[in-house]
Protein backbone atom coordinates (compact mmCIF):
# COMPACT_ATOMS: atom_id res chain seq x y z
CA UNK A 1 0.00 0.00 0.00
CA UNK A 2 2.76 2.34 0.91
CA UNK A 3 4.16 1.90 -2.41
CA UNK A 4 0.70 3.10 -4.61
CA UNK A 5 1.42 6.44 -3.84
CA UNK A 6 5.27 6.33 -4.68
CA UNK A 7 4.14 4.61 -8.45
CA UNK A 8 1.64 7.66 -8.37
CA UNK A 9 4.02 10.17 -8.28
CA UNK A 10 7.04 8.67 -10.47
CA UNK A 11 3.46 8.58 -13.06
CA UNK A 12 3.21 12.03 -12.74
CA UNK A 13 6.71 12.94 -12.80
CA UNK A 14 7.55 11.07 -16.24
CA UNK A 15 3.87 12.93 -17.33
CA UNK A 16 5.43 16.60 -16.30
CA UNK A 17 8.33 16.47 -19.54
CA UNK A 18 5.53 15.12 -21.68
CA UNK A 19 2.75 18.54 -20.70
CA UNK A 20 5.40 21.08 -21.19
CA UNK A 21 6.59 19.72 -24.41
CA UNK A 22 3.20 19.71 -25.39
CA UNK A 23 2.63 22.81 -23.84
CA UNK A 24 6.02 23.81 -25.88
CA UNK A 25 4.74 23.07 -29.36
CA UNK A 26 1.38 24.35 -28.94
CA UNK A 27 3.08 27.84 -28.30
CA UNK A 28 5.51 27.30 -31.10
CA UNK A 29 2.12 27.02 -33.75
CA UNK A 30 0.27 29.29 -32.09
CA UNK A 31 3.69 31.96 -33.03
CA UNK A 32 3.91 30.11 -36.34
CA UNK A 33 0.35 30.50 -37.12
CA UNK A 34 0.80 34.60 -35.87
CA UNK A 35 3.99 34.86 -38.36
CA UNK A 36 2.03 33.29 -41.06
CA UNK A 37 -0.58 35.78 -40.12
CA UNK A 38 1.49 39.04 -40.58
CA UNK A 39 3.18 37.21 -44.09
CA UNK A 40 -0.06 36.92 -45.29
CA UNK A 41 -0.41 40.77 -44.76
CA UNK A 42 3.11 41.83 -45.64
CA UNK A 43 2.04 39.85 -49.10
CA UNK A 44 -1.16 41.53 -49.55
CA UNK A 45 -0.01 45.06 -48.97
CA UNK A 46 3.04 44.78 -51.19
CA UNK A 47 0.92 43.51 -54.05
CA UNK A 48 -2.27 45.88 -53.47
CA UNK A 49 -1.03 48.75 -55.41
CA UNK A 50 0.10 46.25 -58.61
CA UNK A 51 -3.05 43.93 -58.34
CA UNK A 52 -5.43 46.73 -57.29
CA UNK A 53 -7.61 45.75 -60.47
CA UNK A 54 -7.60 42.40 -59.42
CA UNK A 55 -8.78 43.48 -55.80
CA UNK A 56 -11.32 45.84 -57.52
CA UNK A 57 -12.93 43.41 -59.04
CA UNK A 58 -13.45 40.46 -56.64
CA UNK A 59 -13.15 42.70 -53.16
CA UNK A 60 -14.46 46.20 -53.92
CA UNK A 61 -15.35 47.20 -50.80
CA UNK A 62 -12.57 45.96 -48.59
CA UNK A 63 -10.04 47.36 -52.13
CA UNK A 64 -11.94 50.76 -51.53
CA UNK A 65 -11.69 50.93 -47.54
CA UNK A 66 -8.03 49.56 -47.29
CA UNK A 67 -6.50 51.73 -50.59
CA UNK A 68 -8.30 55.40 -48.69
CA UNK A 69 -7.32 54.44 -45.30
CA UNK A 70 -4.11 52.64 -45.75
CA UNK A 71 -2.44 53.95 -48.89
CA UNK A 72 -4.03 57.23 -49.10
CA UNK A 73 -5.94 56.54 -52.34
CA UNK A 74 -8.97 59.19 -53.76
CA UNK A 75 -10.45 58.94 -56.97
CA UNK A 76 -9.32 61.23 -59.82
CA UNK A 77 -10.95 64.48 -59.82
CA UNK A 78 -10.42 64.23 -63.75
CA UNK A 79 -11.82 61.11 -64.33
CA UNK A 80 -14.53 60.77 -61.59
CA UNK A 81 -15.72 63.78 -63.30
CA UNK A 82 -15.62 62.19 -66.22
CA UNK A 83 -17.80 59.27 -65.42
CA UNK A 84 -20.08 61.68 -63.77
CA UNK A 85 -20.37 62.93 -66.58
CA UNK A 86 -21.66 60.20 -68.84
CA UNK A 87 -24.12 59.61 -66.27
CA UNK A 88 -25.43 62.34 -66.70
CA UNK A 89 -26.04 62.17 -69.94
CA UNK A 90 -27.79 59.03 -69.52
CA UNK A 91 -30.02 60.60 -67.63
CA UNK A 92 -30.47 62.93 -69.99
CA UNK A 93 -30.97 60.78 -72.61
CA UNK A 94 -33.75 59.13 -70.54
CA UNK A 95 -35.85 62.29 -70.26
CA UNK A 96 -35.46 63.95 -73.39
CA UNK A 97 -33.84 61.47 -76.11
CA UNK A 98 -30.73 61.84 -78.12
CA UNK A 99 -32.03 64.25 -80.10
CA UNK A 100 -32.46 66.71 -77.34
CA UNK A 101 -31.11 70.11 -77.00
CA UNK A 102 -29.53 69.36 -73.81
CA UNK A 103 -28.36 66.07 -74.48
CA UNK A 104 -26.06 68.02 -77.06
CA UNK A 105 -24.91 70.13 -74.19
CA UNK A 106 -24.11 67.30 -72.63
CA UNK A 107 -22.07 65.32 -75.43
CA UNK A 108 -20.44 68.45 -76.46
CA UNK A 109 -19.42 68.35 -72.69
CA UNK A 110 -17.94 65.03 -72.78
CA UNK A 111 -16.27 65.67 -76.23
CA UNK A 112 -14.24 68.69 -74.11
CA UNK A 113 -13.59 65.75 -71.49
CA UNK A 114 -12.60 63.52 -73.85
CA UNK A 115 -9.62 66.10 -75.61
CA UNK A 116 -9.04 66.98 -72.28
CA UNK A 117 -8.27 63.50 -70.79
CA UNK A 118 -6.41 62.26 -73.69
CA UNK A 119 -4.05 65.64 -73.70
CA UNK A 120 -3.61 65.73 -69.73
CA UNK A 121 -3.19 62.06 -69.31
CA UNK A 122 -4.53 61.93 -65.58
CA UNK A 123 -3.53 58.15 -65.26
CA UNK A 124 0.36 58.88 -64.90
CA UNK A 125 0.38 59.56 -61.59
CA UNK A 126 -1.06 56.74 -60.88
CA UNK A 127 1.72 54.72 -63.20
CA UNK A 128 -1.60 53.48 -65.38
CA UNK A 129 -0.74 55.15 -68.53
CA UNK A 130 -0.90 52.03 -70.38
CA UNK A 131 -4.78 51.86 -69.33
CA UNK A 132 -5.24 55.50 -70.84
CA UNK A 133 -3.57 53.62 -74.84
CA UNK A 134 -5.88 50.70 -74.15
CA UNK A 135 -9.05 53.17 -73.70
CA UNK A 136 -7.90 55.18 -76.63
CA UNK A 137 -7.46 52.05 -79.04
CA UNK A 138 -10.57 50.49 -77.87
CA UNK A 139 -12.34 54.28 -78.89
CA UNK A 140 -10.24 53.84 -82.07
CA UNK A 141 -11.11 50.34 -83.50
CA UNK A 142 -14.99 50.79 -82.17
CA UNK A 143 -15.51 54.15 -83.75
CA UNK A 144 -12.75 53.08 -87.26
CA UNK A 145 -10.80 56.28 -87.15
CA UNK A 146 -6.79 56.72 -86.79
CA UNK A 147 -7.37 59.83 -84.45
CA UNK A 148 -8.25 59.15 -80.38
CA UNK A 149 -9.68 62.45 -80.08
CA UNK A 150 -11.65 62.46 -83.01
CA UNK A 151 -12.65 58.99 -82.21
CA UNK A 152 -14.64 60.37 -78.87
CA UNK A 153 -15.85 63.65 -80.60
CA UNK A 154 -17.48 61.07 -83.00
CA UNK A 155 -18.48 59.10 -80.55
CA UNK A 156 -19.99 61.74 -78.38
CA UNK A 157 -22.18 63.17 -80.98
CA UNK A 158 -25.73 63.20 -81.93
CA UNK A 159 -25.98 61.48 -85.51
CA UNK A 160 -23.34 58.90 -84.16
CA UNK A 161 -25.61 57.94 -81.43
CA UNK A 162 -28.66 58.23 -83.78
CA UNK A 163 -27.09 55.92 -86.35
CA UNK A 164 -25.16 53.19 -83.87
CA UNK A 165 -28.23 53.23 -81.83
CA UNK A 166 -27.92 54.68 -78.27
CA UNK A 167 -28.57 51.55 -75.85
CA UNK A 168 -25.09 49.33 -77.89
CA UNK A 169 -23.04 52.46 -77.51
CA UNK A 170 -23.96 52.83 -74.27
CA UNK A 171 -22.96 49.28 -73.64
CA UNK A 172 -20.03 48.93 -75.39
CA UNK A 173 -18.93 51.82 -73.15
CA UNK A 174 -20.02 50.66 -70.05
CA UNK A 175 -18.33 47.42 -70.99
CA UNK A 176 -14.97 48.13 -72.40
CA UNK A 177 -13.99 52.11 -71.49
CA UNK A 178 -16.10 53.06 -68.16
CA UNK A 179 -14.24 50.06 -66.12
CA UNK A 180 -10.78 50.95 -67.07
CA UNK A 181 -11.52 54.74 -66.23
CA UNK A 182 -12.97 53.48 -63.16
CA UNK A 183 -9.57 51.96 -62.25
CA UNK A 184 -7.69 55.34 -62.07
CA UNK A 185 -7.01 57.23 -58.74
CA UNK A 186 -5.15 59.88 -56.68
CA UNK A 187 -2.66 59.04 -54.27
CA UNK A 188 -1.83 61.72 -51.59
CA UNK A 189 1.99 62.55 -51.17
CA UNK A 190 3.13 62.71 -47.12
CA UNK A 191 5.49 65.00 -45.90
CA UNK A 192 8.54 63.04 -46.64
CA UNK A 193 7.64 62.95 -50.48
CA UNK A 194 6.49 59.68 -50.86
CA UNK A 195 3.39 58.00 -51.36
CA UNK A 196 1.26 57.83 -48.30
CA UNK A 197 1.69 53.91 -46.87
CA UNK A 198 -0.06 53.62 -43.55
CA UNK A 199 0.89 49.75 -43.35
CA UNK A 200 2.75 50.50 -40.16
CA UNK A 201 -0.10 50.84 -38.03
CA UNK A 202 -1.14 47.82 -39.03
CA UNK A 203 2.22 45.83 -38.37
CA UNK A 204 2.81 47.77 -35.40
CA UNK A 205 1.42 45.36 -33.30
CA UNK A 206 2.89 42.52 -34.76
CA UNK A 207 6.23 43.83 -34.66
CA UNK A 208 6.14 44.48 -31.03
CA UNK A 209 4.78 41.19 -30.05
CA UNK A 210 7.88 39.22 -32.34
CA UNK A 211 10.31 41.62 -30.16
CA UNK A 212 8.69 40.81 -26.87
CA UNK A 213 9.23 36.97 -27.80
CA UNK A 214 12.68 37.52 -29.16
CA UNK A 215 13.71 39.28 -26.17
CA UNK A 216 11.86 36.79 -24.13
CA UNK A 217 13.54 33.73 -25.92
CA UNK A 218 17.20 34.60 -26.31
CA UNK A 219 17.26 35.73 -22.05
CA UNK A 220 15.83 32.00 -21.91
CA UNK A 221 18.53 30.48 -24.11
CA UNK A 222 21.07 32.40 -22.21
CA UNK A 223 19.91 31.17 -19.01
CA UNK A 224 18.76 27.42 -19.29
CA UNK A 225 22.65 27.17 -20.96
CA UNK A 226 25.14 28.83 -18.90
CA UNK A 227 28.13 28.66 -21.44
CA UNK A 228 25.83 30.96 -23.98
CA UNK A 229 26.19 34.50 -23.80
CA UNK A 230 22.96 36.71 -24.37
CA UNK A 231 24.66 38.16 -27.64
CA UNK A 232 24.98 34.04 -28.55
CA UNK A 233 21.44 33.70 -28.41
CA UNK A 234 20.69 36.79 -30.17
CA UNK A 235 22.89 34.94 -33.12
CA UNK A 236 21.08 31.58 -32.35
CA UNK A 237 17.89 33.19 -33.12
CA UNK A 238 19.14 35.52 -35.66
CA UNK A 239 16.39 34.84 -38.16
CA UNK A 240 13.48 36.41 -35.98
CA UNK A 241 15.43 40.07 -36.51
CA UNK A 242 13.56 39.48 -39.50
CA UNK A 243 10.16 39.51 -38.40
CA UNK A 244 11.06 43.07 -36.65
CA UNK A 245 12.49 45.10 -39.44
CA UNK A 246 10.19 47.52 -40.59
CA UNK A 247 11.63 47.57 -44.20
CA UNK A 248 12.56 44.54 -46.58
CA UNK A 249 9.10 42.99 -44.93
CA UNK A 250 9.00 40.34 -47.44
CA UNK A 251 12.53 38.54 -46.17
CA UNK A 252 9.79 37.84 -43.56
CA UNK A 253 8.95 34.72 -45.63
CA UNK A 254 12.47 32.57 -43.74
CA UNK A 255 11.96 33.27 -39.96
CA UNK A 256 7.98 31.93 -40.82
CA UNK A 257 9.20 29.14 -43.31
CA UNK A 258 11.78 28.31 -40.07
CA UNK A 259 8.84 28.80 -37.51
CA UNK A 260 6.75 26.70 -39.62
CA UNK A 261 9.39 23.90 -39.59
CA UNK A 262 9.72 23.67 -36.06
CA UNK A 263 6.49 23.97 -35.49
CA UNK A 264 5.22 20.81 -37.44
CA UNK A 265 3.26 22.43 -39.26
CA UNK A 266 5.21 21.46 -42.46
CA UNK A 267 8.07 18.90 -43.34
CA UNK A 268 10.93 20.48 -45.00
CA UNK A 269 13.69 17.91 -43.90
CA UNK A 270 13.28 16.50 -47.66
CA UNK A 271 13.96 19.93 -49.18
CA UNK A 272 16.54 21.14 -46.68
CA UNK A 273 18.73 17.76 -47.50
CA UNK A 274 18.79 18.59 -50.79
CA UNK A 275 19.50 21.98 -50.86
CA UNK A 276 22.50 20.96 -48.90
CA UNK A 277 23.70 18.27 -50.33
CA UNK A 278 23.54 20.11 -53.92
CA UNK A 279 25.41 22.90 -52.31
CA UNK A 280 27.69 20.81 -50.89
CA UNK A 281 27.92 18.51 -54.13
CA UNK A 282 28.17 21.78 -56.19
CA UNK A 283 30.94 23.43 -53.61
CA UNK A 284 33.07 19.75 -53.40
CA UNK A 285 33.29 20.03 -57.42
CA UNK A 286 34.49 23.41 -57.35
CA UNK A 287 37.10 23.06 -54.76
CA UNK A 288 38.47 20.09 -55.77
CA UNK A 289 38.91 21.11 -59.19
CA UNK A 290 40.62 24.34 -57.91
CA UNK A 291 42.69 22.10 -55.47
CA UNK A 292 43.93 19.69 -58.52
CA UNK A 293 44.22 22.73 -60.87
CA UNK A 294 46.23 24.56 -58.07
CA UNK A 295 48.37 20.75 -57.63
CA UNK A 296 49.33 20.94 -60.96
CA UNK A 297 50.45 24.23 -61.48
CA UNK A 298 52.58 23.98 -58.79
CA UNK A 299 54.19 21.26 -60.08
CA UNK A 300 54.83 22.82 -63.49
CA UNK A 301 56.51 25.62 -61.51
CA UNK A 302 58.55 23.52 -59.50
CA UNK A 303 59.54 21.79 -62.82
CA UNK A 304 59.73 24.84 -64.97
CA UNK A 305 62.60 26.44 -62.12
CA UNK A 306 64.34 23.47 -62.18
CA UNK A 307 63.64 21.59 -59.24
CA UNK A 308 63.18 18.27 -60.61
CA UNK A 309 66.67 18.23 -62.10
CA UNK A 310 68.00 19.51 -58.56
CA UNK A 311 66.81 16.60 -57.28
CA UNK A 312 67.75 13.90 -59.44
CA UNK A 313 71.17 15.22 -58.95
CA UNK A 314 71.21 15.68 -55.25
CA UNK A 315 72.36 19.29 -55.54
CA UNK A 316 74.31 21.23 -52.85
CA UNK A 317 71.34 23.57 -52.62
CA UNK A 318 68.71 20.48 -51.79
CA UNK A 319 68.22 20.52 -47.97
CA UNK A 320 68.66 17.67 -45.91
CA UNK A 321 66.56 17.04 -42.80
CA UNK A 322 67.27 13.84 -41.17
CA UNK A 323 70.75 12.83 -42.69
CA UNK A 324 69.54 10.11 -44.35
CA UNK A 325 69.33 9.42 -48.13
CA UNK A 326 65.49 8.43 -48.97
CA UNK A 327 66.16 7.11 -52.04
CA UNK A 328 69.04 4.60 -51.04
CA UNK A 329 66.70 4.08 -48.24
CA UNK A 330 63.72 3.17 -50.30
CA UNK A 331 65.82 1.20 -52.53
CA UNK A 332 67.16 -1.23 -49.83
CA UNK A 333 63.40 -1.41 -48.29
CA UNK A 334 62.64 -2.31 -52.39
CA UNK A 335 65.41 -4.91 -52.42
CA UNK A 336 64.86 -6.52 -49.32
CA UNK A 337 60.93 -6.92 -49.97
CA UNK A 338 61.78 -7.97 -53.06
CA UNK A 339 64.42 -10.57 -52.43
CA UNK A 340 62.48 -12.12 -49.00
CA UNK A 341 59.01 -11.95 -50.18
CA UNK A 342 58.66 -11.72 -53.92
CA UNK A 343 61.23 -13.90 -55.46
CA UNK A 344 60.41 -16.56 -53.56
CA UNK A 345 56.85 -16.50 -54.98
CA UNK A 346 58.06 -15.88 -58.28
CA UNK A 347 60.41 -18.70 -58.83
CA UNK A 348 58.11 -20.95 -61.16
CA UNK A 349 57.44 -18.12 -63.35
CA UNK A 350 61.15 -17.27 -63.46
CA UNK A 351 62.53 -20.95 -64.04
CA UNK A 352 59.89 -21.10 -66.68
CA UNK A 353 61.15 -17.85 -68.46
CA UNK A 354 64.41 -18.93 -68.07
CA UNK A 355 63.76 -22.12 -69.72
CA UNK A 356 62.51 -20.84 -72.84
CA UNK A 357 65.00 -18.41 -73.22
CA UNK A 358 67.73 -21.29 -73.00
CA UNK A 359 66.02 -23.47 -75.41
CA UNK A 360 65.50 -20.99 -77.38
CA UNK A 361 69.50 -20.08 -77.73
CA UNK A 362 70.00 -23.75 -78.00
CA UNK A 363 67.87 -24.42 -80.75
CA UNK A 364 69.42 -21.86 -82.92
CA UNK A 365 72.58 -23.90 -82.42
CA UNK A 366 73.14 -26.41 -85.66
CA UNK A 367 75.43 -28.60 -82.90
CA UNK A 368 72.63 -28.94 -80.85
CA UNK A 369 69.50 -29.44 -83.40
CA UNK A 370 71.65 -32.51 -84.63
CA UNK A 371 72.12 -34.17 -80.88
CA UNK A 372 68.56 -33.73 -80.80
CA UNK A 373 68.12 -36.12 -83.93
CA UNK A 374 70.09 -38.48 -81.94
CA UNK A 375 67.89 -41.39 -79.57
CA UNK A 376 67.59 -40.59 -76.03
CA UNK A 377 69.21 -37.41 -75.94
CA UNK A 378 66.29 -34.91 -76.13
CA UNK A 379 64.89 -36.63 -73.10
CA UNK A 380 68.19 -36.14 -71.56
CA UNK A 381 69.10 -32.66 -72.74
CA UNK A 382 65.72 -31.59 -71.35
CA UNK A 383 66.35 -32.62 -67.79
CA UNK A 384 69.75 -31.26 -67.66
CA UNK A 385 68.35 -27.92 -68.85
CA UNK A 386 66.08 -28.07 -66.17
CA UNK A 387 68.51 -28.94 -63.61
CA UNK A 388 70.70 -26.20 -64.79
CA UNK A 389 68.61 -23.45 -64.72
CA UNK A 390 67.36 -24.29 -61.13
CA UNK A 391 70.63 -24.69 -59.86
CA UNK A 392 71.24 -21.15 -61.55
CA UNK A 393 68.32 -19.67 -59.89
CA UNK A 394 68.79 -21.02 -56.71
CA UNK A 395 72.42 -20.10 -56.58
CA UNK A 396 71.64 -16.20 -57.75
CA UNK A 397 69.24 -16.21 -55.10
CA UNK A 398 70.82 -17.64 -52.19
CA UNK A 399 73.78 -15.37 -53.60
CA UNK A 400 71.73 -12.50 -53.69
CA UNK A 401 70.39 -13.04 -50.43
CA UNK A 402 73.89 -13.77 -48.87
CA UNK A 403 74.79 -10.53 -49.64
CA UNK A 404 71.83 -8.36 -48.31
CA UNK A 405 72.62 -10.57 -45.15
CA UNK A 406 76.42 -10.08 -44.96
CA UNK A 407 77.50 -6.76 -43.95
CA UNK A 408 79.92 -6.32 -46.67
CA UNK A 409 77.46 -7.54 -49.36
CA UNK A 410 74.78 -4.76 -48.12
CA UNK A 411 78.05 -2.09 -48.39
CA UNK A 412 78.74 -3.05 -51.68
CA UNK A 413 74.77 -3.19 -52.19
CA UNK A 414 74.19 0.35 -50.96
CA UNK A 415 77.35 1.27 -52.93
CA UNK A 416 75.93 -0.12 -56.05
CA UNK A 417 72.49 2.10 -55.71
CA UNK A 418 74.26 4.80 -54.76
CA UNK A 419 76.83 4.55 -57.75
CA UNK A 420 73.70 3.85 -59.65
CA UNK A 421 71.92 7.25 -59.06
CA UNK A 422 75.43 9.26 -59.65
CA UNK A 423 75.66 8.10 -62.84
CA UNK A 424 71.99 7.44 -63.69
CA UNK A 425 72.20 11.59 -63.25
CA UNK A 426 75.36 12.22 -64.90
CA UNK A 427 74.35 10.46 -68.08
CA UNK A 428 70.91 12.28 -67.99
CA UNK A 429 72.47 15.98 -67.29
CA UNK A 430 75.52 14.97 -69.81
CA UNK A 431 72.89 13.92 -73.03
CA UNK A 432 70.40 16.71 -72.20
CA UNK A 433 68.18 14.10 -71.73
CA UNK A 434 66.54 15.94 -68.65
CA UNK A 435 65.44 19.06 -70.20
CA UNK A 436 63.47 16.98 -72.81
CA UNK A 437 61.88 15.09 -69.44
CA UNK A 438 60.78 18.45 -68.35
CA UNK A 439 59.41 19.82 -71.28
CA UNK A 440 57.19 16.37 -71.55
CA UNK A 441 56.56 16.25 -67.96
CA UNK A 442 55.14 20.39 -68.09
CA UNK A 443 53.44 19.28 -71.39
CA UNK A 444 51.56 15.37 -69.96
CA UNK A 445 50.66 17.63 -66.61
CA UNK A 446 49.00 20.46 -69.16
CA UNK A 447 47.30 17.68 -70.17
CA UNK A 448 46.13 15.90 -67.11
CA UNK A 449 44.82 19.18 -66.09
CA UNK A 450 42.60 19.78 -69.34
CA UNK A 451 41.16 16.82 -69.48
CA UNK A 452 40.53 16.05 -66.22
CA UNK A 453 38.80 19.27 -65.53
CA UNK A 454 36.65 18.66 -68.55
CA UNK A 455 35.48 15.30 -67.09
CA UNK A 456 34.99 16.84 -63.83
CA UNK A 457 33.01 20.08 -65.10
CA UNK A 458 30.81 17.36 -67.55
CA UNK A 459 29.66 15.21 -64.43
CA UNK A 460 26.28 15.20 -63.67
CA UNK A 461 26.14 16.36 -59.79
CA UNK A 462 22.88 13.82 -59.43
CA UNK A 463 25.24 10.99 -60.50
CA UNK A 464 27.68 11.97 -58.05
CA UNK A 465 25.20 11.56 -55.13
CA UNK A 466 24.18 8.63 -56.53
CA UNK A 467 27.53 7.28 -56.46
CA UNK A 468 28.09 8.44 -53.25
CA UNK A 469 24.99 6.93 -51.56
CA UNK A 470 25.38 3.74 -53.29
CA UNK A 471 29.04 3.44 -51.69
CA UNK A 472 27.75 4.48 -48.30
CA UNK A 473 25.17 1.44 -48.69
CA UNK A 474 27.53 -0.88 -49.34
CA UNK A 475 30.35 0.22 -46.27
CA UNK A 476 27.39 -0.21 -44.38
CA UNK A 477 26.55 -3.62 -45.47
CA UNK A 478 30.14 -4.82 -45.15
CA UNK A 479 30.42 -3.47 -41.39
Amino acid sequence: MAQQPQAGHSSVELDRPRRIQSRGLWFERLMALLALSNLMLVLFDLSFIPWRNFYLTYLPQLTQWYGFHIKGIEPHRTTTAYLEAVQQLENQVALTGVQSPETQQQLLNLQTLSVEMVDENPFEGAGKSGTLERIKNRMRDHVGVESSKDAFRQFWSQDYLSRQGWNQSIAFFQKEIQSLIATNYYRAIGENGEPIDRFWKIDLGFTVLFAAEFLARTLYLSRRYHYTSWLDAVIWRCYDLLLILPFWRWLRVIPVTIRLDQAKLINLHTLNYRIVRTLISSIAVELTEMVVIRILDQTQELIHRGELSRWLLQTNRYVDLNGVNEVEAISKQLVEVLVDHVLPRLRPEIEALLHHSVLQVLNSSPVYAGLQRLPGVSQVSHQLTQQIIADVSQNAYQAVRSALQDETGAALMSQLISRFGEVFGAELKQNQALSEIESLSVDLLEEVKVNYVERLRAEDYEKLRAEKQRIYQISRQAR
